[in-house]
């Protein structure tokens, strides 16, 4: 397979004060289009940080990444709109909906950033199909649960059917059984579209959804579980076998 995501000899620095804090250091690592990886790792350890790397929320300060074949950390920031509106879909711990919306008026909301949003009721409504929320498509936010708000979440992540979804913490609000669930909405996607994934958490009991697992500790790759699908980079591969 093609790699879809790459990093570069990434790092990145950012100062708080007087206070110099390294989130990554010097990162090399590569995720196949269609591929579905975890990152883990405890809190400081840089896996948001590379999440927001990735999704062109934050830039490197050395080092490239590439998506797609494109060096998305050199884009300016017309073009790092377009790649965030185009190729991305982002889904957050927290559900982020708005209450006074009903489910399928947030995901209707996220259509319309399409270039084409005609026919937003419909478009909405399959969405909320895919995640199976048909039937609550017109309940506002405090009627559903928790599982239900994330994957309305999810639904709206969708909206521009994007190459790569990136997941921060999804399971992270709900209890344990919603967010399997959860879980297996996000591994649909991955194994029934093709859906490129990357999903950061701390709980180690998921690794079993992923084809492999990053484990991150102290800005670096500590090392690799799982690639069935993937043979890793070689700096990957190189810490592998340390």
């Amino acid at each position: 397979m093609t790699d879809l995501i790459c990093f570069e000899n990434v790092s990145k620095t950012y100062q708080m004060g007087e206070v110099t804090v390294r989130a990554l250091r010097d990162v090399s690592l590569a995720v196949a289009d269609g591929e579905f990886v975890m990152i883990m790792g405890p809190s400081g350890s840089g896996k948001s940080t590379a999440l927001n790397l990735m999704g062109g929320l934050d830039r490197p300060t050395e080092g490239k990444v590439i998506v797609d074949g494109e060096v998305i950390s050199d884009y300016d920031n017309h073009r790092m709109t377009r790649y965030r509106r185009d190729k991305v879909g982002v889904v957050f711990q927290f559900f982020n909906l708005i209450p006074t919306l009903t489910a399928a008026e947030n995901v209707e909301l996220a259509l319309t950033l399409r270039p084409n949003h005609n026919g937003l009721r419909k478009a909405s409504r399959e969405l909320l199909e895919r995640v199976g929320l048909e039937e609550r498509a017109d309940h506002f936010p405090a009627q559903l649960s928790g599982g239900e708000q994330q994957r309305v979440a999810i639904a709206r992540a969708l909206a521009n059917h994007p190459r790569v979804l990136l997941c921060d913490e999804p399971t992270g609000s709900v209890d344990e059984e919603t967010g399997l669930k959860v879980l297996e909405v996000i591994q649909g996607l991955n194994r029934e579209e093709g859906t490129t994934v990357v999903l950061v958490t701390h709980d180690v009991s998921l690794g079993d959804y992923a084809d492999r697992v990053l484990h991150m500790r102290s800005g670096q790759v500590d090392h690799i579980d799982g690639g069935k699908r993937l043979t890793p980079a070689p700096a990957l591969a190189a810490e592998a076998g340390r």
